[in-house]
């Protein structure tokens, strides 16, 4: 979720029966008369009244608390929805850290379903790699990417313009968009700090649609790398990493790219 507007500390779970009150805890509430319903329904409906954002998963972890998905944000909460935890759950015994693993699978996009046709394309080589990459002009960490990324071989880029900083990134998206070939304007602006002619009036850019693409995606800061497999890398990563994963995602593409 982009942000729980609640205060939550990060605890490393080590077993099931940590307490800290001194009060015992309530009973659930009784589900109302009528169709049974689950545990999870429950606490489902409970987490809905209490926390803001869309819960699109609760599932039960064996030592008895819930994991819950609001948004794209992995919680944890008792039955009731009184208590809730964030941050990195580990499985002591394997030192498997069951929240990130999960993460990737709650982040995972249908690259074949990416509308590629609201992004401009930057091939290099034989572009048998595909990458998507959600990107704002004035974000820092963007700049670094493409300074890193311009070794990279045998890939095609699509670049989503995601302005979401300020009103200025909107300018300059729609000034790249309206240049005659946006992919050397991008280049420039990022590389060299040249900008684009100023847009010409009635240019039409697919900015609105991108930002909507973003939200739908729950994509929340830029750089966002999509590879072909569905994984998403939020932030800034070391290219070797990015070479890693591009290569992992050319060996099991979850389908036939563009």
């Amino acid at each position: 979720m982009k942000a729980i507007r609640i205060a939550a500390m990060s605890f490393l779970l080590l077993s099931a029966g940590a307490g800290w009150a001194d009060e015992p805890a309530a009973a659930p509430a009784a589900a109302p008369a009528g169709t049974p319903k689950s545990v999870e329904d429950g606490v489902r409906e409970r987490v809905a009244k209490k926390i803001p954002g869309k819960v699109n998963s609760v599932k039960k972890l064996p030592f008895g608390m819930f994991e819950v998905v609001i948004d794209s944000e992995i919680v944890y909460v008792d039955e009731n929805a009184d208590y809730l935890l964030t941050g990195h759950l580990y499985d002591t015994r394997t030192q498997e850290d069951l929240t990130s693993k999960r993460s990737e699978e709650v982040l995972r996009v249908d690259f074949s379903s990416l509308p590629l046709q609201l992004a401009f394309k930057i091939v290099r080589g034989d572009g048998s790699r595909p990458v998507a990459i959600f990107e704002d002009p004035n974000c820092p960490y963007c700049k670094r990417l493409e300074h890193d990324i311009r070794t990279l071989d045998n890939t095609t880029i699509y670049v989503f313009l995601y302005p979401i900083l300020s009103d200025d990134s909107v300018s300059k998206s729609n000034q790249v968009w309206c240049s005659k070939d946006p992919a050397s304007a991008w280049a420039k602006l990022m590389l060299d700090g040249q900008l684009p002619e100023k847009a010409a009036e009635g240019c039409k850019t697919p900015i609105n649609d991108v930002l909507a693409l973003g939200h739908r995606l729950n994509v929340v800061g830029t750089p966002t790398l999509v590879f072909a497999d569905g994984r998403r890398a939020p932030g800034m990563i070391p290219l070797d990493r990015v070479e890693q994963m591009m290569n992992s995602a050319a060996a099991r593409p979850q389908a036939q790219q563009n």
